[in-house]
């Protein structure tokens, strides 16, 4: 699954569109290295965001194409916020 999608079906992000932009302005690492909007998410991938100057990890858990809204946490697990 690509990376801006998993992180509004996780809702991360809330809009597909700003997880985009974020991707694009070098604000989503993966492993320590800037990523695409196309990166293809695995389990396992420690992911880094930063979103108005507040740092935030979490590692993929699962992808799934569709999950609920009590469910998106599931899919991964916060390391430090």
């Amino acid at each position: 699954m690509r990376l801006d999608k998993f992180l509004k079906v996780s809702r991360i992000i809330k809009r597909r569109t700003v997880a985009n932009e974020a991707c694009d302005a070098g604000r989503v690492l993966v492993g320590g290295k800037p990523v695409r909007a196309s990166y293809e998410v695995k389990p396992g991938d420690v992911l880094e965001i930063t979103l108005g100057g507040k740092p935030f990890r979490a590692e993929v858990l699962e992808v799934a194409e569709h999950v609920t809204k009590e469910g998106a946490s599931s899919l991964y697990r916060v390391l430090d916020a």
